[in-house]
């Protein structure tokens, strides 16, 4: 064989050797170990609208008119979003969240079978709180904001239409639903 063949094939070797050699030692060195949770949780807040200063807040509509120009049908649209993380079937299975058949004026954090984070069952103050027409307006408005320190990742619903749609969606999953809130009567009605 040609010498000049033999020098370049052996500098590729050496070269491809103290490579490998370099990593190895590196790895040894620098060894970092898989963290228990991968990813990180992004909380991003809505910036107030272009013209400086915070924007004036928008007056909260009550839940009880919202629902009585809701479409249930439009709710189960808006509600795909939520199947990727909850089942809504009678019966079904808990997913990465519980069930929601059944969900208004269900104790909240009672779902048989699922786990329910600490900031949840504190929020369901042993399950004497209930998921009301308006705890699931706020909670879906910014399920963060509402109870800090719940694993819901959802950023929320911040539409009034969408809310009031999914919750009148919720509502018809039930055997027996509970009456809506007289869209006339005072908001303290629908607690």
């Amino acid at each position: 064989m040609n010498s000049y063949v033999n020098t370049a094939v052996g500098a590729l070797l050496g070269t491809v050797f103290v490579l490998m050699s370099i990593s190895i030692a590196s790895e040894g060195i620098f060894h970092s170990e898989t963290p228990e949770k991968e990813g990180f949780a992004i909380v991003a807040e809505e910036a107030p609208a272009s013209g400086g200063g915070e924007a004036a807040p928008a007056a909260a509509v009550p839940i009880a008119q919202l629902l009585a120009k809701a479409d249930a049908k439009a709710g189960e649209t808006v509600f795909k979003k939520c199947q990727a993380c909850h089942d809504a079937t009678k019966g079904g299975p808990n997913k990465v969240g519980p069930g929601l058949y059944g969900l208004v004026d269900r104790p909240i954090g009672t779902h048989e079978g699922f786990a329910y984070s600490s900031a949840m069952k504190d929020f369901s103050k042993g399950g004497s709180e209930k998921w009301t027409f308006d705890h699931l307006n706020h909670f879906l408005t910014a399920p963060k904001k509402y109870v800090a320190g719940t694993a819901m990742g959802f950023a929320g619903l911040p539409k009034d239409t969408d809310r009031a749609n999914v919750i009148l969606y919720l509502h018809t999953l039930a055997d027996s639903p509970v009456p809506l809130p007289d869209a006339n009567a005072p908001d303290s009605a629908t607690q």
